[in-house]
């Protein structure tokens, strides 16, 4: 089953090579078979094919026909030197290629001229609600959006061979850490921390592993597109805000199944969390798909006062996982407004119907994502 993808890169690729990065298993090889017409495929996962480009990288060029005019190179950071080929075969031949790639860190090492001028960066991220209609937003909470694990019978037991033979391989594959215990810890101990501020001196107390490794570390799982930092915003207020900023795992179900829990109840601690998880991928995906540049920030004084999210600096969006929004749940949108000029301040809960109150906008989570993906939000 192929369920259509909400980014489109058909008329991108008309004029311009693209570099789809996206986590492994987020369905990049299903969006080509489906969506993208190309001359030739170069799938590097298959071995055979693998060895024989490995051996004799100019075969892309001698195998190029007359009518290629589109090329698509599957996991191309497995094979980095094909990069010279595609250089060529861009400023040379006019031909245009969709690469894609789960880790861009081996490229923008040995090829940023080409990355950063002639191949334009997108990222596919895992199912969101503007693709799956009627969206089971609890069995979302659980066990995360990735294609194969939300469409099977055992998303669990798709979750645990993911992270096992998926995740620690990535990091391994790519030589990243020679230490694999030490960055296994890690990542647990950093998915128990999804979504908090960052503490590197907690992390690497917890993961038995020095604090400036830890750094590096989480490097690596923005390298391998495994998450990504947020920022605090910084506001010229008279309120002390933290420096530290919040890392967040680009899957739900990729930190429960790391941390061995199934979900969470709802009213727990835990499940407000998923629930704040869950708006964050959202908000990122939309912002992603539609080539939005604006930053995704959080707010919070150094007494504790927050907002979870600010987009573009100017769109506060506050997540209650609530069924009935009240005064005290707003404290934070209307001390940021007193310290930071907002054009909208919104709380996404589960209550029943949209309201308002004074000026801050109460949306229900359904009526939030869909007014986020048909552009009310941002516009």
């Amino acid at each position: 089953m192929y369920v259509k993808r909400a980014i489109t890169v058909r008329k991108e690729l008309s004029k311009k090579s693209i570099l789809l990065l996206g986590p492994r298993r987020t369905g990049k090889s299903a969006f080509i078979r489906n969506e993208i017409k190309a001359g030739k495929v170069y799938n590097l996962l298959l071995s055979d094919l693998f060895l024989r480009l490995s051996t004799r990288p100019s075969l892309i060029r001698e195998e190029l026909g007359p009518k290629d005019k589109l090329i698509v190179i599957d996991e191309i950071q497995k094979m980095p030197l094909l990069m010279d080929e595609v250089h060529y075969l861009i400023e040379e031949k006019g031909v245009r290629f969709l690469l894609t790639g789960s880790s861009a860190r081996k490229l923008k090492r040995t090829h940023t001229s080409l990355m950063a001028g002639r191949v334009k960066t997108r990222y596919l991220h895992p199912f969101t609600s503007a693709e799956i209609k009627e969206l089971d937003l609890k069995r979302v909470l659980n066990y995360g959006a990735l294609p194969p694990v939300y469409l099977s019978d055992d998303p669990w037991d798709e979750l645990r061979s993911y992270v096992g033979d998926y995740l620690k391989e990535e990091i391994v594959a790519e030589a990243l850490t020679r230490k694999i215990d030490n960055f296994s810890r890690f990542l647990h101990t950093s998915a128990i921390s999804n979504g908090e501020l960052i503490n590197f001196e907690s992390v690497s107390r917890d993961a038995q592993v020095p604090s400036r490794t830890i750094r590096e570390y989480y490097a690596i799982l923005e390298d391998t597109l495994i998450g990504n930092m947020i920022e605090p915003l910084r506001s010229s207020g008279k309120r002390k805000t933290i420096s530290t900023g919040k890392f967040y795992f680009f899957d739900i179900g990729v930190v429960n199944s790391i941390i061995g829990q199934r979900g969470a109840a709802e009213g727990t601690a835990m499940f407000g969390k998923a629930f704040e998880h869950f708006i964050y991928l959202e908000v990122k995906a939309f912002l992603d798909y539609n080539g939005r540049d604006e930053s995704i920030n959080f707010w919070r004084t150094n007494r504790g006062v927050e907002v979870d999210f600010v987009i573009g600096g100017s769109i506060a969006i506050e997540v209650k996982s609530s069924g009935m929004i009240n005064e005290k749940h707003i404290k934070g949108l209307t001390t940021l407004a007193e310290e930071h000029p907002l054009k909208r301040m919104i709380v996404v809960s589960r209550d029943s119907e949209k309201r308002i109150i004074g000026n801050i906008e109460i949306y229900p989570v359904k009526t939030f994502l869909d007014a986020l993906w048909n552009h009310e939000i941002t516009d």
